[in-house]
């Protein structure tokens, strides 16, 4: 059987409801670390991006792969699974990747009509701790912890807001957001 279908959530309709209740929770309590289980993706794709992508991508939500992501297994299943068509960077609703290989100067930010437009990012990686960033703003009472892959984009990226890109971090079934509105601050 070809790895693009299976890997998919079993239980689809009480799988992909609590997946989509960690993802809002991810984006709501930034630094909050959360577990996005059900996927298999084929590999370099973690299960908590697979489970992310399963939950709210579909036709209408363009995907950008960067390049060590982007393999023939990967493409299958998201298209298999979700019917999201694949697109440059600017087009992009979702992209996925390593930080190292992100073009983020490239993905929408929105636009002062429609800030809602902006592409949300998952980036992969290795670990989501030991923390190096402080976090405050919306969602967090005081503040919080996380690891980031540096701080100076996310300080941009806040100066952007209302505009701005919404970022989810994926490693293994764990997932950590981190909306425009953080601020950020090197630990």
């Amino acid at each position: 059987m070809s790895t693009h279908l299976t890997g998919g959530f079993t239980d689809a309709p009480t799988q992909s409801a609590r997946a989509f209740r960690t993802v809002l929770e991810a984006l709501a309590r930034p630094g909050q670390i959360g577990t996005l289980a059900g996927a298999t993706p084929p590999a370099p794709l973690s299960p908590a991006a697979g489970a992310l992508l399963l939950t709210l991508a579909d036709q209408t939500t363009p995907v950008y792969l960067a390049p060590l992501h982007d393999t023939a297994e990967i493409r299958g299943w998201i298209t298999f699974h979700t019917g999201a068509p694949f697109v440059t960077p600017e087009e992009a609703v979702f992209a996925l990747g390593h930080w190292a290989e992100l073009p983020l100067s490239r993905l929408s930010a929105g636009t002062a009509e429609y800030p809602d437009r902006a592409a949300s990012v998952i980036v992969e990686t290795d670990a989501l701790a030991p923390a190096n960033a402080r976090l405050t703003g919306p969602g967090i009472a005081t503040q919080t912890t996380a690891r980031l892959p540096e701080t100076a984009f996310f300080q941009s990226n806040r100066s952007l807001f209302p505009l701005g890109l919404d970022f989810y971090f994926t490693c293994g079934d764990q997932v950590l957001g981190l909306p425009r509105s953080t601020r950020v601050e090197a630990l």
